[in-house]
């Protein structure tokens, strides 16, 4: 936080519920960034589909647009888990619910 809000900005400390506001809405904001260029990313992916692959598509989003360390490899892996969400066939008709075989324990067969 002191190298976002230095003391010069503020012309006294925080006090420490104001301390805690201040860090809950930098994780909102952050998490807001987060969202944003994980859905520029999957834009990326699909405008990209024909030329290279989704891994090497994320990678040059990331690249191209200067997202820094560590929320670079927050972005790579989320953008992954939307994709491999939707690549998964199985994992799709578990969420959605439809699909999945009827367990048969103790029923007769026939």
């Amino acid at each position: 936080m002191a190298r976002l809000f230095p003391d010069s900005i503020f012309g006294r400390k925080l006090g420490a519920a104001a301390e805690k506001r201040l860090r809950l809405a930098q994780a909102r904001a952050e998490e807001s960034i987060i969202r944003a260029h994980v859905d520029n990313a999957l834009m990326f992916v699909d405008a990209l589909t024909e030329d290279m692959s989704f891994d090497r598509a994320i990678d040059t989003y990331i690249r191209v647009m200067g997202v820094p360390e560590p929320m670079a490899g927050v972005v790579a892996t989320r953008t992954l888990v939307v994709l491999g969400d939707e690549l998964v066939p199985y994992r799709r008709r578990q969420r959605d619910g439809d699909g999945r075989p009827d367990v048969r324990l103790g029923k007769e067969e026939g």
